[in-house]
């Protein structure tokens, strides 16, 4: 009789909680359905758009209850390029946001990962070493933590990934609770660099001008995983590069490298 008393307050609290999540269309009641469909795919909805022509972006579109900080943390370094993705890990009710945090804490996930290559034309690894590090000053490796129990509010973490195009590149990610008006939403996730991205020992994208934000909700129909990506390269190599395909890559690999830790 006991059991049958847990077991039904166990399952009410299992529903309450599930009545509360938000679903897709609440947070982005103006999507297009071309855009909504996509979302849902292994590839997600992408889309990319430049400051010369008018950034276009979904979640910042009327009515969308995206927190404002999630879009603002990456316009306000003032990219010339921006990225934009939405997708979609369906059946993910039991995942929490602790679950999302240790996702996240695994940096050495990040090594090996394969992105499409054209020139190569073959699939190679974009982060050829990554690795977590004590600070800016402090690049030695450290090893990641074990997972936590515990969900901090706000975390600073220093990342070195050795880029198949740059070398090695180095990264502050910044973790965050996002509060809604009663609860916490969701985790957002901000990777700047803070070096220099040079290409043979020139300065491609200066120090903070390249920002990837990641943010994570559990919802009704699964993990929503928002991301932006947002970049200020140097006119001469925007003119002798594909910059739109450069940031694309690394923003699926990244938010791919989440996504995999989120369903394991």
């Amino acid at each position: 009789m006991l059991k049958k008393i847990f077991l039904i307050i166990f399952c009410c609290c299992a529903s309450c909680a599930f009545s509360q999540l938000r679903t897709f269309d609440e947070i982005f009641p103006a999507i297009s359905e071309n855009a909504r469909s996509s979302a849902i795919t292994d590839s997600g909805y992408v889309k990319s758009s430049r400051k010369a022509t008018g950034f276009v972006i979904t979640g910042n579109q009327r009515g969308s209850l995206l927190d404002p900080s999630i879009i603002n943390a990456v316009l306000r370094t003032n990219p010339g390029y921006i990225v934009e993705s939405i997708s979609i890990i369906p059946g993910s009710r039991s995942v929490t946001l602790i679950d999302i945090y240790n996702a996240l804490g695994n940096i050495r996930g990040l090594k090996g990962r394969l992105y499409n290559s054209a020139t190569r034309n073959q699939e190679v690894p974009l982060f050829e070493d990554a690795t977590r590090i004590a600070g800016e000053r402090q690049t030695s490796a450290i090893p990641d933590p074990p997972p936590s129990n515990n969900l901090p509010q706000t975390e600073t973490v220093y990342l070195r990934l050795k880029d198949i195009n740059f070398g090695n590149t180095f990264y502050r990610g910044e973790m965050a609770l996002v509060h809604g008006t009663n609860r916490v939403h969701g985790l957002s996730y901000t990777l700047s660099n803070f070096r220099n991205m040079t290409y043979l020992m020139v300065p491609v994208i200066r120090e903070g001008k390249f920002v990837a934000q990641l943010y994570f909700e559990p919802i009704r129909e699964g993990i929503l995983i928002y991301s932006l990506a947002g970049a200020d390269i140097s006119d001469f190599f925007a003119s002798r590069i594909h910059v739109d395909s450069a940031i694309s890559k690394r923003l699926a690999v990244i938010t791919e490298w989440a996504a995999d830790g989120i369903r394991n």
